[in-house]
């Protein structure tokens, strides 16, 4: 059977943490900043973890990463 690819465009959004959970940052926090909050930009800068109902479907996509 032949090598599985690699969704790309998945494979730049999310990663595999150590424990086996899929990793990814937040959305909205790239322009039209302003009207956001000085507390609302400061956590959309952190990275969070895929819901769990999510996690299955993204692993398929990055198989080997």
């Amino acid at each position: 059977m032949p090598k599985m690819k690699t969704h790309r465009g998945a494979a730049k959004r999310f990663s595999i943490t150590a424990s086996g959970k899929v990793k990814r940052s937040k959305a909205f926090a790239s322009h039209i900043l302003t009207k956001k909050t000085t507390k609302r930009k400061r956590t959309l800068r952190k990275s969070t973890v895929v819901h769990s109902a999510n996690e299955s479907a993204i692993k398929r996509l990055i198989p080997y990463l």
